[in-house]
């Protein structure tokens, strides 16, 4: 595995991310207690650092798990979560959202799941569509003056959001916001005409989520399988519901083919040569396996050329900026 910094600070991440959305069967669809330890395990032993989870996440039973895994080697890995959308079904209004009571009661509740006395980076799980950017930023310079946060992030939220946040936290000498995420993927590039830029003059760090569709990249579901299309009731999952990404499927499993990998593993190479640090979400530790082989694969700028053709941006919408892989300026370059 190899580390990379994320963004203007001096954090090194593993190159691939772990998302443990499906770490806990709270939502009827995840990974027991024992399997995603496995997982977890495995993915430590492969090098990886880099942990992301999300009070929401099977209402609180994948920090829940992660708290218990975390001991006696809490050092060992930059530990993420989220708030937003609260713990438990239907949590109530004044717990949920941006606001900073919410804020105080997610980091709370986070913090006693997880075992431990502060967070590594805590994201702003998506916007709520009330609460001002001031108040967020406010927030979180509260909760690292407190001790119980070192970096501030903001996840899913639009690039000119994002830019407001990003200026405020700078005019006011609060915690900076150091990182962007959200989701990008050969049948999800719309990020690159907003969000990459954006990300990249602000000096952010990139993590990118669903790198393979939702499962959808993988050809599974050509095979009859109902994974995440199902088991998440649709949820975070992109279809095969067009010619083009009919395309995009063939390329990768020909391209797939022709390297003697798997299509996950191209989906997850293309992914990763953005200059953003992909996370996968493994429900198996045969999926983990399967995915951290994707560090060993390197495409050729032909296949990176033929990917990024057959999948090219709807030509409506706005003019994609170049992105970092191109080893321009800025890049952030995998370290020792």
């Amino acid at each position: 595995m190899k580390y990379t910094l994320l963004g203007k600070t001096g954090l090194r991440v593993s190159q691939i991310a772990l998302g443990t959305g499906n770490f806990g069967t709270g939502w009827g669809h995840g990974a027991n207690a024992d399997d995603s330890t496995a997982i977890f395990n495995a993915y430590a032993e492969a090098g990886g650092n880099f942990i992301d989870t999300a009070d929401v996440y099977q209402f609180g039973q994948s920090e829940e798990i992660l708290g218990s895994l975390l001991q006696g080697r809490r050092e060992n890995f930059v530990l993420a979560t989220k708030f937003t959308n609260g713990a438990v079904p239907n949590a109530d209004r004044l717990v949920t959202g941006n606001s900073r009571k919410a804020l105080i009661a997610s980091v709370e509740g986070s913090l006693k799941r997880l075992k431990t006395d502060r967070i590594d980076i805590y994201w702003a799980h998506h916007p709520d569509g009330v609460t001002p950017a001031e108040e967020i930023v406010r927030g979180f310079e509260d909760l690292a003056r407190a001790g119980k946060i070192l970096y501030a992030g903001l996840s899913n939220f639009p690039a000119w959001r994002l830019s407001r946040a990003v200026t405020l936290a700078e005019l006011t000498h609060a915690v900076p916001i150091a990182a962007a995420q959200f989701e990008h993927s050969l049948v999800h590039r719309q990020p690159e005409a907003d969000l990459f830029p954006a990300s990249e003059a602000l000096g952010l760090g990139i993590v990118t989520w669903s790198p393979l569709g939702g499962g959808m990249l993988t050809g599974k579901y050509r095979q009859g399988e109902k994974g995440r299309a199902e088991g998440m009731g649709g949820r975070v999952f992109q279809p095969e519901n067009s010619e083009q990404r009919t395309n995009v499927l063939d390329a990768v499993l020909a391209i797939a083919g022709d390297l003697g990998v798997s299509a996950d593993q191209v989906a997850i190479a293309w992914a990763g040569s953005h200059g953003a640090v992909p996370m996968i979400g493994p429900r198996s530790l045969t999926q983990l396996t399967s995915n951290l082989g994707a560090i060993g694969v390197e495409l050729s700028s032909g296949q990176l050329d033929r990917l990024d053709s057959v999948s090219n941006l709807d030509p409506a919408a706005p003019a994609r900026c170049p992105l970092p892989w191109t080893g321009e300026s800025g890049s952030r370059k995998p370290v020792a």
